[in-house]
Order: structure tokens, then C-alpha cells, then sequence
């Protein structure tokens, strides 16, 4: 998770080998090894071989989140995951709202704050019309404050207390570990609602 680039392939290269050959030295002792497991998704999408392999684990790769953006692995628009926030305050003089999502609703990782998401906080609102771009600078335990990422004015004619904002998550593991349920949305409509599957 530290890596980015070129360095990716090698190191799903490197984790690979080392599992296959733990696989077979277990093997020639005489222990059955039938499942050679692997797997983040930095890793998953950037092998270049699984030769030897049996699965592959990766956490986030069906959601994605802002801390795959910032390393070049999916853009914003691939990321299937957010949380729907209120905005429950306007602080005018300070230049910031409140929204009702904290830690407890998107957790405190600061994974992506790097490369094209330096300074983003704790979730983003991709930038829609009529709003400029969105983040999460800081958060409590329930409460975090959204702020413009390019730091003009708020808009706070376009977000009245009670508005809702669809904040994406640093890492999406932490953050839907946190709901005993998804809302699957199209065009802004519920279309379905999927229990989450517990236990490790």
C-alpha cells in the first residue's frame, strides 16, 4: 500500500512466488496445500501472472475507494461505494458546514491523502453542478466539516441544512465494516437493499 507504479507488479510478482513456493515446500513435507491464496487489491489488478495460484483476496476491489484513486488504480467514477451525509449546521464565519458523518461512518484512515488527493481529509463530494468540489478535513466521533477542496467560499445558498451529500470514503474496507447493510442506488433512486455478510 505503500508502493505505486511499476513497483506494484513486482511486488504481486514477489507475493506470489513466496505463497507458491510455501505451497510446495508444504506439499514435498507431505501437507496437503489445496488452496495457495494471495491477495490486496494494489496486488490483484496489477499481477502479471497468478500462475500457481488458487484465489485471490482482494478487500476493496469491488467498491474501490479514494485510496486507490491516489495511486492510479481506478478513477473517481469507478469508486461504487459512499456514504449519504446531512448537512445539520452552517459555521459562516469559520467558512465550513457540518455534515452528520464522522469517523464512525467513514473511519479515520488517511490513505489517500497523496499525489491528486493530497489534503482531502476524510471523504470528498465529487465535484456536481452547481457545487465545486467537496472534502472532510477533520472529523469527530459523528460530526465532520465539509469544506471546498479548492478553498474559495462555501456554498452554503446551494447546501441548506438539511441538504444530503454522497461523501466517498479514503478506504472502503473500514468504511462499510461500519453498516450491517448497503443501499444499492441508481439514478439516485434505492433500487435494492443488500444485508452484509459477517464473520471472518
Amino acid at each position: 500500500y505503500g508502493a505505486e507504479g511499476p513497483a506494484l507488479a513486482e511486488i504481486a510478482e514477489e507475493e506470489r512466488r513466496a505463497a507458491v513456493e510455501a505451497a510446495v515446500r508444504l506439499e514435498d513435507a507431505g501437507i496437503p496445500c489445496p488452496v495457495v491464496s494471495v491477495g490486496s487489491t494494489p496486488t490483484a489488478l496489477s499481477a502479471r501472472s497468478l500462475e500457481g495460484v488458487s484465489e485471490i483476496r482482494p478487500g476493496n476491489y469491488m467498491f474501490f475507494d479514494l485510496s486507490m484513486c491516489s495511486r492510479g488504480l481506478c478513477e473517481l467514477e469507478d469508486i461504487a461505494v459512499s456514504v449519504l451525509a446531512t448537512v445539520i449546521a452552517h459555521q459562516r464565519r469559520e467558512g465550513h458546514a457540518l455534515v452528520d458523518a464522522g469517523a464512525l461512518a467513514l473511519s479515520k484512515d488517511l490513505s489517500a491523502n497523496r499525489g491528486g488527493y493530497r489534503g482531502v481529509g476524510y471523504g470528498l463530494v465529487p465535484r456536481s453542478v452547481p457545487i465545486p468540489e467537496l472534502i472532510l478535513p477533520s472529523v469527530s466521533q459523528e460530526q465532520g466539516k465539509l469544506r471546498t477542496r479548492d478553498g474559495g467560499p462555501f456554498p452554503f445558498d446551494r447546501l441548506p441544512i438539511g441538504s444530503r451529500v454522497r461523501l466517498v470514503p479514503n478506504h472502503s474496507c473500514l468504511t462499510c465494516a461500519a453498516y450491517d447493510r448497503y443501499a444499492v442506488v441508481e439514478d439516485d433512486r434505492v433500487i435494492d437493499v443488500w444485508e452484509r455478510e459477517n464473520g471472518w
